[in-house]
């Protein structure tokens, strides 16, 4: 279905002014609000106008509805390439928007999905999410272990079991409505008003006698220790959930979750890459030449590497399993044996006439020192 212009249905151009914008608004509301306009169609043309006014104040929404139209809105903002979602006419609250622009002179009066106004008592309402940051040693990250963690939470409170008090009764104000009916002079003149109840605070019942452990929120604080087993593999950047056991809910509501986050401390050989990991092997200039076995270490016990004669520096040496093994995985990653030729420094006589007897040697058969010298000459 074709929606008119927002702009056009202000009446204001498109290079308008926050205050224009509002200003029109507010002209517009005044004439169509249903408590004032009785003709037909004065309702629909009251949402509308509130529509328009709910994009258009927003900057964000107002270079979407600028770049795309009304298509920036439609399924989110999916396929316009505009990166905007989570906008729907129908969650426009006008009250709210009137309320803002006319000073609180307005409540209650359910225009284009306005909402409930009584208190969030009156609804069972989840627990708030606890985000815990665990450090781990290389070891324990790559292999998994259990850790005690100490959490300041809330919970249930066991004297009232989360109701908050005892007695409970139909509240008298409101008659277990949670909402009470106001006359307010506005500047449309008397307007009934729906307001949440003072009494109740919109819960519609009242306690003969508060709780005193929780002083009636039905939660209390409390110093929980948790034992969390981490899965072998994890690495910084890995979030695990722990289901329902973060703070309590409220009215029934369904407890939070813990996502613990982890920090894992560098080891003093190994480099991780995801899976695999990297081990700098040194050697000497001799063992790099004549090729040698070398005991190395790796995750899993130390193991001897087989070193060619003529291995050149930074040769990747891959040992197939020896990585790590990532959470929801079956194979493990790989080792990869870097290998480091160490320049002597420090040389007596003997080894440095051996050593300039091996300078004499002929590497012009070499195809690295060809491809070299071809450029000098």
């Amino acid at each position: 279905m074709n929606k008119k212009d927002y702009y056009e249905i202000l009446g204001v151009s498109k290079n308008a002014t926050d205050e224009e914008i509002k200003r029109a608004f507010r002209k517009l509301a005044k004439q169509y609000h249903p408590d004032i306009n009785k003709e037909a169609g004065a309702e629909a043309k009251f949402k509308e106008i509130g529509e328009a006014y709910a994009v258009l104040s927003d900057p964000e929404k107002r270079r979407a509805y600028d770049q795309y139209g009304h298509a920036a809105f439609q399924n989110g903002g999916a396929g316009t390439g505009s990166g905007f979602s989570g906008f729907d006419a129908s969650d426009i609250n006008l009250d709210d928007i009137l309320n803002d622009l006319f000073g609180g002179a307005f409540g209650g009066f359910g225009f284009g999905g306005s909402r409930s106004r009584s208190s969030s008592s009156t609804r069972a309402s989840r627990g708030k999410d606890i985000r815990v940051v665990l450090n781990l040693s290389f070891e324990e990250a790559a292999f998994g272990c259990e850790k005690d963690i100490k959490l300041d939470l809330t919970s249930e409170c066991s004297r009232c079991h989360g109701k908050g008090g005892f007695g409970e009764v139909t509240c008298k104000t409101c008659g277990g409505a949670g909402r009470v009916l106001e006359q307010q002079q506005t500047i449309f003149g008397y307007m009934q008003t729906q307001k949440t109840c003072p009494d109740c605070r919109g819960a519609g019942k009242k306690f003969e006698t508060i709780c005193d452990e929780c002083r009636g929120k039905g939660v209390v604080a409390k110093t929980k220790t948790l034992t969390v087993t981490i899965p072998e593999g994890v690495d910084e950047g890995f979030q695990l959930r722990l289901s329902g056991k973060g703070n309590a809910g409220v009215n029934g509501g369904a407890n939070g979750d813990v996502f613990i986050e982890f920090k894992i401390k560098e080891h003093p050989l190994f480099e991780r890459d995801g899976a695999d990991i990297y081990l700098e092997v040194p050697i000497t200039i001799t063992d790099a030449a004549l090729g040698c076995k070398k005991e190395i270490p790796t995750l899993s016990g130390n193991v001897y590497l087989d070193i060619k004669a003529g291995i050149q520096n930074y040769t990747k040496l891959k040992l197939k399993g020896k990585g790590i093994k990532t959470p929801n995985s079956f194979g493990r990653g790989n080792m990869y044996a870097v290998i480091n030729i160490i320049t002597p420094t420090k040389l007596d006589r003997k080894q440095k006439n051996l050593l300039q007897e091996l300078a004499n040697t002929n590497l012009e058969d070499n195809p690295e020192f060809k491809n070299f010298k071809k450029y000098l000459d």
